[in-house]
Parts: C-alpha cells; sequence; structure tokens
C-alpha cells in the first residue's frame, strides 16, 4: 500500500515541465512539407566536403549548429537576400529579419514557403521543427512559434548555411 501523501502543486509542475516544453515546442504553426533533393543536388557527401567548408559541411550537412552570435548575419542589418550556401536557392528577404535577442538570424517568413521544407527533428529528445533547403536538402536551422506578426513563426538560423546577395543600390 502507497503512503498516503499530499502532491503538491509546486511537484506536480515539475513533474509535468518536461511534458509542457515538449508540447509547445512541437506545436509550431509552420507548414510541413517533405524534402525531395532535386538531381543536380543529389551530391555524395565527399563531393559536398569538397564544395563547403568544414563548418559549412557540419551545419549543412551534418545537422550541426554555429555557436550564438559566432555567425556572420546575426546582425546584418543590410538590404538584400539570404539565399542557401550550398545551392543559391533564395530563401529569405532582409525585410522580413527582425533581432530576435537570439545570437542567430532570425526571420519571420521566407520568400516562398515552396522553398523551404519544414521536418520533424527528435534529436534532443523533443520535437523540434527543422527548416531544410527545398531545392538541395540542406539544414539552415529551426522555426519556432514565438516569433512576430504577421506569422508569428521565427524562422531560426545558422549563417553558415546563408549566402546574403544585397540589394543593389537605387540611383
Amino acid at each position: 500500500m502507497l503512503p498516503n501523501k499530499h502532491i503538491s502543486l509546486l511537484t506536480l509542475m515539475k513533474a509535468l515541465f518536461p511534458f509542457m516544453f515538449f508540447f509547445i515546442f512541437s506545436c509550431t504553426h509552420a507548414q510541413r512539407t517533405e524534402t525531395t533533393v532535386q538531381s543536380e543536388w543529389n551530391l555524395t557527401e565527399s563531393q559536398w566536403q569538397s564544395k563547403l567548408t568544414e563548418l559549412e559541411y557540419y551545419v549543412i550537412r551534418e545537422k550541426g549548429t554555429e555557436r550564438a552570435y559566432s555567425g556572420a548575419y546575426w546582425d546584418n542589418k543590410a538590404l538584400g537576400i539570404y539565399t542557401c550556401k550550398a545551392c543559391a536557392q533564395p530563401l529569405f528577404k532582409s525585410q522580413t529579419k527582425y533581432e530576435s535577442g537570439t545570437g542567430w538570424p532570425s526571420f519571420w517568413g521566407p520568400i516562398s514557403t515552396e522553398n523551404v521544407s519544414v521536418e520533424e527533428d527528435y534529436s534532443l529528445g523533443i520535437i523540434r521543427s527543422e527548416v531544410l533547403c527545398a531545392r538541395c536538402g540542406g539544414h539552415l536551422g529551426h522555426v519556432f512559434p514565438d516569433g512576430p506578426k504577421p506569422t508569428g513563426l521565427r524562422y531560426c538560423l545558422n549563417s553558415a548555411s546563408l549566402q546574403f546577395e544585397p540589394s543593389a543600390p537605387k540611383n
């Protein structure tokens, strides 16, 4: 027979926190799509290694993450377009970039939902929404449901997976 103990609200909340965390971060509103790598970008890992730097390969092909505040674009405020570092697919406009305070480039929406795909990521023991380049399947980062309007989403990306193309100056 179990002893008659009262469970405090704090004890109950501590017990439920992992499940609440799991639920909150697995419930994004980003459109989930399957990534179908185009044949011209279906390279061997050896070919990818020769095409990318060590950090780019780690992030894009091994689904790694660069350290916060270490990437080239977390504080970039120039106008232009962010493309996939691996295949040059246009991904995000600078007009959708905002300061999230995370140390990674953050955007509230892609140029087109057809240019990125979102898949479930179980790598940390929780479900997160991984953002991939729809053309080459390269890992870009993750999307979270805590972004600004109009989407309420935060595409939190690695600078190593991006290439910035500045806009031409207007005369």
